[in-house]
């Protein structure tokens, strides 16, 4: 490898650091959170993560810490928005500032499985406001305090099942579609303000599974297995970084090639479209 070579490499490199970043988790006490805030911790950030249940959080924070970084607890019900401005703002007042909030608190067992007129209002509600009503409150609330540094990040969470719809599963399709509007619109707007949006589609990555894990349903995806929640922390970090100045609006697949190769979420293979 020729000097060039060398410090071309090396100037890609630091690109992909966080050094001197703090990154908020929502979510981040297991599971895609978890291995998103380890990553970034990797990378050099310092980590917050929040969550309503405070056990897995210290768990995280554990981890983050024996990697030579702070972690900073803060408990919160993503779906209250003044829960939600309470934690943001506490993550400032902690470390100084922001610089990346990434919206991965959610769920999808709101009304899955019932038919359209058996839902009630509260699971509509409720599997809305978990995907969706709480990726707004929280970009909300860091909006003001973006602008007044000149910047930061936003990286939303959607699913597979927001670009293909399933059945029986209205809510979660429905909000995890809406995730990747908000992450359009709100990158449009803020885009000429430093602010830059993007969001991630995960395909079917059980929390915790290991590469070989023999799998029904690992069969059924393009890449003949189930994917692992550390393959995610790569591209968190990637999209929080300065190598992806120039994305926003985007949504990266990282599904093992399932919705390019027609498989379902839930691991159906299509056998006709329209």
């Amino acid at each position: 490898m020729s000097g060039t070579e060398r410090g071309i490499l090396v100037g890609i490199m630091d690109k992909l650091r966080l050094d001197g970043k703090i990154a908020l988790v929502t979510g981040g006490g297991s599971g895609l959170g978890q291995a998103m805030a380890l990553a970034m911790a990797d990378a050099g950030a310092d980590i917050a993560v929040s969550g309503r249940r405070l056990d897995p959080l210290q768990e995280t924070k554990r981890i983050v810490e024996g990697k030579g970084r702070q972690c900073f607890l803060t408990q919160a019900d993503v779906t209250d928005s003044a829960q939600v401005n309470r934690m943001i703002q506490e993550v400032i007042e902690h470390y100084g500032h922001l610089d990346i909030l990434v919206n991965n608190a959610g769920g999808g067992g709101a009304g899955r499985g019932k038919t359209m007129p058996e839902l009630t209002d509260e699971d509509w509600h409720q599997g809305i406001d978990t995907n969706l009503t709480s990726a707004f409150y929280c970009s909300r609330a860091v909006v003001p305090h973006y602008l007044e540094r000149g910047g930061g990040r936003v990286i939303n969470i959607t699913s597979g099942w927001g670009m293909r719809g399933g059945r029986g599963n209205f809510m979660y399709s429905i909000a995890k579609g809406g995730v990747i509007q908000l992450t359009k619109t709100f990158a449009m707007t803020y885009a000429r303000d430093g602010i830059r949006c993007t969001c991630i589609a995960p395909g079917a990555i059980p929390h915790f599974v290991e590469p070989d894990s023999p799998s029904a349903r690992g069969d059924a995806q393009a890449i003949g297995r189930l994917g692992t929640t550390y393959e995610i922390g790569p591209l968190a970090v990637f999209l929080a970084s300065e190598a992806a100045d120039y994305m926003s609006g985007e949504t990266v697949l990282i599904d093992g090639g399932a919705i390019a190769s027609g498989v379902l979420p839930a691991g159906v293979t299509a056998l006709a479209e329209g």
